[in-house]
C-alpha cells in the first residue's frame, strides 16, 4: 500500500489530482490510498510520518509549501515531496527541502501518470524483502518477516510461519545464501532460525518466541552465537 497526500487550497485541484491517482491506482493494478489537505498547517498537524508521497502546492494563503516542506524535513526525511506551483521561479525554493520534482500547473493526467510510475516504482524495490518459490500446490510469496525458521524436511525444505508450513524445493545452502543477511542465522544443519525470533537460549537449545525450540549443533554454536550477539546488539 502506497500512501500520498496532495495539499493545495484548491478544491478543484485536490479533486482533479485525486482523481487522476486512483485513476492511475485502479490501471496499473496499485493499491494507492490517498489523503488530502486543504492547507500546509492541516497537513503538519496530522502529519504521522505514514505518507511515502506528497504532492504539495507552494502558494497557500496559511502556511506555504516551503514553510511546510521545512517542518516535515525535521522529522522526516525520506518522504517524497512533489511541488506544485504556477511559476517556475517558486519551484527553485524547493531544492533547500531536498524535493524531488516540482510540476507546473495545469497539470495534465498524463504527467502525474509519469510521475506516478517513477516514483511508486522507487517505492516499491524499497518495499519488505520476501522469498518467491512454487511447489506442487502453487505459488508462493512469503515476507521473511513473517518466516520464523526453516528446517530440511524430506529432502527438501519446510518454511515455518505463524498462518501455515509450506514446502519448498530449494537446497538449504542457496536459502542460506539469499536471507542470511536479513537476519537469519543458522543454528543447525537442518535449520535456519529468524533471529527477531529468538527468545532465549538454553545449554545447546535455542527457544523461540512461538515457543518451539529447536536444537544448535556443536559445529554452528560459535557462528550462531556470534550472530545472535551481535544482532541483539543492535536492537539495543
Amino acid at each position: 500500500m502506497i500512501s500520498i497526500a496532495i495539499c493545495d487550497d484548491s478544491s478543484n485541484v485536490l479533486r482533479n489530482l485525486e482523481g487522476n491517482i486512483q485513476d492511475y491506482a485502479k490501471k496499473n493494478e496499485k493499491e494507492i490510498r490517498t489523503f488530502s489537505f486543504h492547507d500546509g498547517s492541516e497537513l503538519i498537524k496530522n502529519y504521522t510520518g505514514k505518507f511515502d508521497i506528497i504532492f504539495l502546492d507552494i502558494k497557500m494563503p496559511k502556511m506555504d509549501g516551503i514553510e511546510t516542506a521545512k517542518k516535515i524535513r525535521e522529522n522526516d526525511s525520506n518522504v517524497i515531496i512533489i511541488f506544485l506551483t504556477s511559476l517556475v521561479q517558486y519551484a527553485l525554493e524547493g531544492y533547500d527541502v531536498n524535493a524531488a520534482n516540482y510540476l507546473i500547473k495545469p497539470i495534465s493526467k498524463k504527467r502525474i501518470e509519469m510521475e506516478l510510475d517513477r516514483w511508486t516504482g522507487a517505492l516499491l524495490q524499497k518495499e519488505e524483502p520476501y522469498i518467491c518459490f512454487h511447489n506442487d500446490n502453487g505459488n508462493y510469496r512469503i515476507l521473511l518477516k513473517n518466516i520464523s525458521y526453516i528446517e530440511t524436511y524430506n529432502r527438501n525444505l519446510l518454511i515455518h510461519t505463524a498462518e501455515q508450513n509450506i514446502a519448498c524445493y530449494w537446497k538449504m545452502k542457496d536459502m542460506e545464501s539469499k536471507i542470511a543477511p536479513y537476519g537469519f542465522s543458522r543454528n543447525h544443519s537442518s535449520y535456519i532460525v529468524n533471529l527477531f525470533y529468538v527468545e532465549n537460549i538454553e545449554k545447546n537449545e535455542v527457544k523461540l518466541s512461538t515457543g518451539e525450540r529447536l536444537p544448535i549443533s556443536k559445529t554452528k554454536k560459535k557462528e550462531f552465537m556470534e550472530d545472535i550477539a551481535e544482532y541483539w546488539g543492535n536492537l539495543i
